[in-house]
Parts: structure tokens; C-alpha cells; sequence
């Protein structure tokens, strides 16, 4: 009965007005709550993941960091942030010399580097796998919107680590069985990264403007 009532909320926010799907889109495209690419690192509801910035742009940053750190002869704090594709893990690595900092930086070319409010400078690392809490922790499920996010816990807590598209429920709904549904309302762990690109993949075919594509081309 739950599952059920959850869906109903969900149909009856994105038919409200009977506006069309592609309209919906629009306005969540334009009102920030949309991410506009599928799976990206932006996300509607960063969360704790917080939307990253451009590949180039922090290779430019870095850049500057090195820099300021080539014109220093002092000590400075270093911090290493790990950006998983579910999860961030940080940790201060100690205060070491701008010239130890310099090297480190060398050490590990693929690290970008940049400075946070207090001065100090923060090294990322891109991985390419969940990080240990999301393995214990993540679920795929629905948000209030109908969107495809990734939560903390079961999607009755509400709590959104992040957002990736919005899906079309009316479709999902005629190609779909309930119980499919139903295992996306109450929650979908994942627990690698396999299965969390499995998700993804599975009902980015759902998405608004994927769906809209199909119908065009139908008519």
C-alpha cells in the first residue's frame, strides 16, 4: 500500500496542470532541478557529492596552485579528497613544505589541486568506484519528483546523494511490471560500481527526453 501511495504522489506531481512531459522538463531543466546530462557528475540534489566542476577547469586551477606554491617558502596544509562516483572521502595528510607539497603533486600527475578558504591546499583524487560507505549504503529509487536519484539509506529517508534524470512514469508504468516498479519505489542497493551502472543504464531508457526522442521519430 505504501509503494503504491508513493507512486501515485509521484504521477499526480508530474500530471498536475495535465501539462505534457516535455514541458515538465523544461521547467525543471530551468529551474536548476534538472540535471541536464545523463548520469553526469551535476546533480539536482548534490548532496554531500556536490556538483564537480569541469575537468579543464580544475587542470586551470591547478595550475595556479603550483604557482602559488612555486613562489612560497613556507609551510602549508595538505588535504587529500577522494571523489568516488557514489561518495567523497577526505583527509589532512599534515603540514609539509610548499616544496614537498610541489613533489607530491608531481608524484601524482592525475591528482588536480586547489586552494580552500583557509589556505590550505586540497588535493583530488578521481576514482572510479563506490566508495566504502556508499557500498554499505546506496540505493537507487525515486525522489518526490519522479527523478532517478541516488540516496543514503532506503529512499523513505529521503536523504538524496544525488540526481541524475527525470523518468517518464507514465511510460515506465505501460512497459514495465509492478513488481519492477515497486523495486524502484522501495529502493535498489547497490553495492559496485557494475550494479550501479547497471541502474543507470537500465532506466536511463526511461528518461523524459529520451523517451520524447522516440516519440518524435514515431510520429
Amino acid at each position: 500500500m505504501m509503494t503504491f501511495n508513493v507512486w501515485r504522489k509521484v504521477k499526480q506531481k508530474l500530471r498536475r496542470g495535465r501539462r505534457p512531459m516535455w514541458q515538465l522538463a523544461c521547467f525543471l531543466l530551468a529551474a536548476g532541478l534538472l540535471s541536464p546530462t545523463f548520469g553526469g557528475v551535476g546533480s539536482a540534489a548534490a548532496g554531500k557529492n556536490g556538483p564537480a566542476a569541469p575537468r579543464q577547469e580544475r587542470e586551470e586551477t591547478s595550475r595556479s596552485v603550483i604557482a602559488t606554491l612555486s613562489d612560497m617558502h613556507a609551510k602549508v596544509t595538505v588535504k587529500l579528497r577522494r571523489v568516488y562516483i557514489c561518495g567523497v572521502e577526505s583527509e589532512t595528510i599534515g603540514s609539509l613544505s610548499s616544496a614537498d607539497a610541489l613533489r607530491m603533486m608531481k608524484l601524482h600527475p592525475e591528482w588536480t589541486a586547489m586552494l580552500d578558504e583557509q589556505g590550505a591546499v586540497v588535493m583530488e583524487q578521481r576514482i572510479d568506484d563506490l566508495s566504502e560507505s556508499c557500498k554499505r549504503n546506496a540505493y537507487f529509487g525515486l525522489d518526490k519528483l519522479g527523478r532517478l536519484s541516488l540516496f543514503d539509506g532506503a529512499p523513505k529517508k529521503e536523504k538524496v546523494l544525488r540526481t541524475f534524470f527525470q523518468l517518464d512514469v507514465n511510460y515506465m508504468e505501460s512497459s514495465l511490471p509492478r513488481e519492477r516498479i515497486d523495486e524502484l519505489v522501495k529502493g535498489i542497493r547497490v553495492t559496485d560500481k557494475d550494479a550501479f551502472n547497471s541502474v543507470i543504464s537500465t532506466y536511463s531508457d526511461y528518461a523524459v527526453d529520451r523517451t520524447e526522442k522516440v516519440m518524435k521519430r514515431t510520429f
